[in-house]
């Protein structure tokens, strides 16, 4: 975790912000944005319910083509519409990093679909554009974390790599909760290739019946 001054980042701004998703679920949410985060981008973090002294927290990266869209191709807009829930259930927070593509940017993950088309999986398709498997950083997040007073916290996320990033930069992560799972005839190979790659805790031999089916 930073731990100098110049490493340090502070919110910004806060501001209710009402929730309204398509299926007609509503909840109001406290946007906070933070000056000095370390990779100068804009994340913000959505405040939901009352949280405790270990809140529930999701490292959401920014999905265009999932979140906005409601590309089949991944589980991204399904999976943010079930975390605003839990966490607003429990109360916690949702940090919204912008990481399009795992950290490559829209136009490089636009262009790894059209090798995933070709048949790569979706970690091959990067390697093959040379670009990393997985670019994320989680500095800023434990940064915006440590703005907003959480040092320990339940981390729901299927993706060990998020867990073991925050605990590496100071983060106290007491137990990893996972998400559901969202499959589509479109995404099936990708979130299987998430189980063989980066250890993922999805259910493996369903995503393999699927798969073959």
């Amino acid at each position: 975790m930073p731990d100098t001054a110049a490493d340090l980042a502070t919110p910004r701004s806060r501001v209710r912000v009402p929730l309204h998703f398509h299926d007609g679920y509503a909840v109001d949410a406290e946007a906070v944005t933070f000056h000095g985060l370390a990779d100068g981008r804009e994340h913000v973090a959505l405040v939901l319910g009352e949280p405790g002294a270990v809140p529930l927290v999701r490292l959401h990266s920014e999905c265009l083509t999932g979140d906005v869209f409601g590309s089949a191709r991944c589980d991204c807009g399904p999976q943010l519409r079930e975390a605003v829930e839990r966490i607003a259930e429990r109360g916690g927070v949702l940090l919204y990093l912008r990481q399009e593509g795992r950290g490559i940017g829209l136009y490089n993950k636009l262009d790894a679909y059209a090798l995933q088309d070709e048949g790569l999986d979706t970690y091959e398709a990067n390697a093959a554009l040379g670009l990393p498997e997985d670019a994320r950083d989680y500095t800023a997040a434990a940064q915006m974390l440590r703005a907003l007073g959480i040092g320990e916290l339940d981390l729901l996320s299927n993706n060990p790599d998020k867990a073991d990033q925050l605990r590496s930069l100071g983060v106290g992560v007491r137990e990893r909760v996972p998400t559901g799972v969202f499959t589509t005839a479109h995404n099936v190979r990708y979130l299987r290739a998430k189980v063989l790659q980066t250890r993922h805790t999805l259910p493996l031999a369903a995503l393999a019946e699927l798969s073959a089916g």
